[in-house]
């Protein structure tokens, strides 16, 4: 799978599992893995999922704009930036959202997110 295809089809399965079970996330990240939301860096798969678990909103919506990915390093990962809309249940407007990720490969062929930075997008 090349690299464009493969980023597509991650950012899928993260905001599908997100809007529906973001506890789901868990294995998507390790105990080295760092999440900066909205300038709170927070570290560890538990952490991470702590965080966006306890997120003030129950129900959202992402729609995807943009997917644009690089090669990292020698040893196949990836940045992921990401752009878009999230609808929160209950709200007449989305909001602006811009994410990135630092996708890792794992010995078992599939990746990890090793830094993942979430910024809301004010006009």
């Amino acid at each position: 799978m090349d690299p464009d295809q493969l980023a597509r089809a991650f950012v899928e399965h993260y905001y599908t599992t997100f809007d529906a079970n973001r506890a789901g996330l868990a294995s998507l990240y390790q105990d080295e893995s760092m999440l900066t939301f909205e300038g709170q860096k927070i570290q560890g798969s538990p952490n991470i999922v702590a965080k966006l678990t306890s997120l003030p909103f129950q129900q959202c919506q992402h729609s995807i704009t943009t997917v644009d990915c690089q090669p990292s390093g020698p040893a196949g990962g990836m940045l992921v930036f990401v752009s878009g809309n999230l609808q929160l249940a209950g709200e007449q407007h989305a909001l602006k959202f811009s994410q990135m990720f630092h996708l890792i490969p794992t010995p078992q062929g599939s990746f990890y997110v090793l830094n993942d930075i979430f910024r809301l997008n004010y006009a």
